[in-house]
């Protein structure tokens, strides 16, 4: 799997936040078994950005990034203040864990993600949860990831998928093309066989109904304002390389295009849109 920077991840974190499904986070939260202490399995958990918005829903605004005022002030059914979940986050990149605050409750662990084999790491866990994940695995994938959490009866909860919408204003005239070619890229192989890419949502709730979990979804689009100009510049980058990648014959097109959407985001103009699905689902 090819890695990211902890940089690149700080940068997105903002927009990650924002545009997650609070209700739909809150209605997996709040089916976890009363009976004892949460054990939450975080895959793929990069610098902890999951591990951060998730203990803001359980502790509230000062140990992450803020709920709303009106969805703060809404309690937990299954939460017990007086005991705090305890957190496995796995990784493959050692660097990126280690910018995971030091807790007593979180625990970090290397991990090669390419299978899952190790069902250690899923045992007598509540939940398993994962962030901007799921469009980067294959359905293979996907489908021995259900089969591990049915087997120990956790609820899921897959945050941030990309499902295949980008939509830039002003527009421009090849932005069709461009992100024709970023959604075939988006399903080449990123270490885990081929990818799902826009799919990923659509075949994973398939998956786990199978297996018998009642599944929902909710949009969670990123809104990336025009303030947002580092954020805005590194995704039109990172579009123009992929873009670039799949049509190395239409690289004079591609930089033009990406000269232009610069522009406007330089001149304060840029706004993005970029379509993102939330999944959660539990056994029945």
């Amino acid at each position: 799997m090819g890695g990211f920077s902890a940089e690149w991840l700080a940068l997105r974190e903002p927009a990650d936040h924002a545009a997650r499904s609070m209700e739909l986070t809150r209605s997996v939260l709040n089916a976890l078994p009363r009976d004892a202490p949460w054990r939450i399995l975080d895959l793929a958990a990069g610098s902890g950005s999951n591990l951060r918005y998730l203990s803001s829903v359980f502790e509230g605004p000062t140990h992450g990034s803020a709920p709303t005022p009106s969805e703060a002030c809404e309690p937990l059914v299954g939460a017990d203040p007086r005991v705090r979940p305890s957190w496995l986050l796995v990784d493959h990149d050692a660097a990126l864990l280690a910018w995971v605050a030091r807790d007593p409750h979180v625990e970090t662990r290397r991990l090669d993600l390419s299978t899952l084999d190790n069902r250690g790491v899923f045992a007598g866990r509540a939940l398993v949860t994962a962030s901007a994940l799921l469009d980067l695995v294959s359905e293979d994938w996907v489908r021995k990831l259900a089969v591990r959490s049915a087997e120990v009866s956790a609820a899921v909860l897959f945050a941030l998928s990309y499902d295949g919408r980008v939509v830039c204003a002003p527009e421009d005239p090849e932005d069709e093309a461009i992100l024709w070619l970023v959604n075939r890229h988006q399903q080449t192989d990123k270490g885990f066989g081929p990818a799902l890419g826009p799919r990923a949502t659509e075949v994973t709730a398939r998956c786990f109904e199978a297996l018998g979990y009642q599944v929902r979804r909710a949009r969670s689009d990123w809104k990336v304002a025009r303030q947002s100009r580092d954020l805005q510049g590194q995704l039109i980058d990172g579009w123009a390389q992929a873009a670039t990648d799949m049509a190395p014959a239409r690289e004079a097109m591609i930089n033009a295009w990406r000269d232009r959407r610069l522009a406007h985001v330089a001149a304060g103009r840029s706004e993005i849109t970029v379509g993102h699905e939330d999944l959660g689902g539990r056994v029945l």
